[in-house]
């Protein structure tokens, strides 16, 4: 299982949130380079970024950093938040991200993303798939939608996508543990998919669960900050 660390940003700061509620952010570095390198010095390959500034405005916001990160270290970066335009992805892409997650664009412009599928690749696009009572959630998770999660991935699916990020809303930053039955639901429903999950971990032992499920990856973040994981875990984990 491949485990990917997350640095939400927020002002160019590293910040978490719960349940996406921006009113709860909480900031744990001034300097997001410094924890990908920690990540890196760890053993971690690979980093999930995600501009929260971006997410709100519609646009990418947080480039400075997601270019200071890529040149500072030699992780494999997916990027998301605000992603709207080509040429947002263009800037992304320019500033060392390997990856993009589009998540409002997929439900918002369905046109515009599976552009992107067929431009990019499905190696370089990935779909999140934030959800909230089973419901796909938009806009840094402040807009609810009508989109049912299943039928919303399996329709990209057959258009090319093989990453999903997967997010519980209801889960996220609350170190609850993680949405194991949904990951579980969705490997069995489309079984060749990449799917990361994402909000809930909150000790070593979500980590085990999950691999025991049969999942390909997941994100970790507040555990990682509140030292629910410790480095040596995670390293023993890797």
């Amino acid at each position: 299982m491949e485990i990917i660390p997350a640095i939400d940003m927020i002002g160019g700061k590293c910040v978490r949130l719960s349940k996406g509620d921006y009113d709860t952010k909480k900031v744990y570095n001034e300097n997001p380079v410094e924890v990908a390198k920690m990540f890196e010095d760890n053993g971690v390959k690979r980093l999930h970024l995600v501009d929260l500034d971006g997410a709100k405005a519609g646009h990418i916001v947080n480039h400075a950093a997601l270019k200071a990160i890529t040149q500072a270290t030699k992780l494999t970066v997916d990027f998301g938040g605000g992603l709207k335009t080509t040429e947002d992805l263009n800037i992304a892409f320019d500033c060392g991200a390997s990856m993009v997650t589009g998540g409002s664009i997929a439900v918002k412009n369905p046109a515009e993303f599976s552009g992107w599928i067929e431009k990019y690749g499905s190696e370089k696009i990935i779909l999140g798939a934030d959800v909230k009572d089973r419901k796909v959630a938009v806009t840094g998770w402040l807009e609810d939608t009508d989109a049912e999660l299943m039928s919303f991935v399996k329709s990209y699916y057959e258009k090319g996508i093989r990453k999903v990020i997967c997010t519980d809303i209801s889960r996220d930053g609350m170190l609850q543990g993680p949405a194991v039955d949904l990951y579980r639901e969705m490997l069995d429903a489309i079984p060749d998919l990449w799917v990361v999950a994402s909000g809930g971990v909150s000790c070593i032992d979500d980590l085990y669960q999950l691999q025991a499920k049969g999942v390909p990856a997941v994100i970790i973040g507040k555990a990682i900050y509140e030292n629910r994981i410790t480095m040596k875990q995670l390293a023993e984990f890797l």
